[in-house]
């Protein structure tokens, strides 16, 4: 299995986020440049989390992007269910186009499906804040200090 990039790139911005200095507010330039992502493509995905709730962007010279719940409260499962367009591992999890011959006695469907779920209750443990409790180290990885972080 694998998540698309726009999954991939709001779980990014959402651990840039949580790791930024307290009352840091970063901007999407920022993030694009660390990441090597495309701008662009990052303000789509900046806009779909602050619609989910996760992100607060402000607006104006001073203004932009900062999580808008505690790190602690943001489930990485939740995150990844409403980022992915879907969860079709394979041709027949999608009912409508689904043009597999052996579906109606095919066990496969129900391996990965079961293998589907075991994966997001892995996900479901885990919050933002347990996977940034290295904040320093992500700090130096992405190049955020204090005193670089201001506008």
């Amino acid at each position: 299995m694998r998540l698309t990039y726009q999954t991939d790139y709001a779980l990014r911005v959402l651990l840039y986020l949580a790791t930024c200095p307290d009352k840091h507010l970063a901007n999407i330039e920022q993030i694009s440049q660390i990441y090597s992502i495309s701008n662009n493509h990052l303000v789509k995905i900046v806009h779909k989390l602050g619609k989910l709730g996760y992100l607060k962007t402000l607006r104006g010279r001073k203004g932009g992007i900062r999580l808008a719940r505690d790190p602690a409260t943001i489930i990485i499962g939740e995150v990844v269910r409403q980022t992915e367009e879907d969860f079709h591992i394979v041709e027949c999890f999608d009912c409508e186009h689904n043009r597999c011959v052996i579906t109606p006695v095919c066990q496969l469907r129900g391996a990965l499906q079961e293998a589907l779920e075991a994966f997001m209750r892995v996900l479901d443990n885990y919050t933002l804040a347990d996977l940034t409790t290295n904040k320093a180290l992500y700090q130096q990885l992405i190049t955020i200090s204090p005193h670089s972080a201001q506008h």
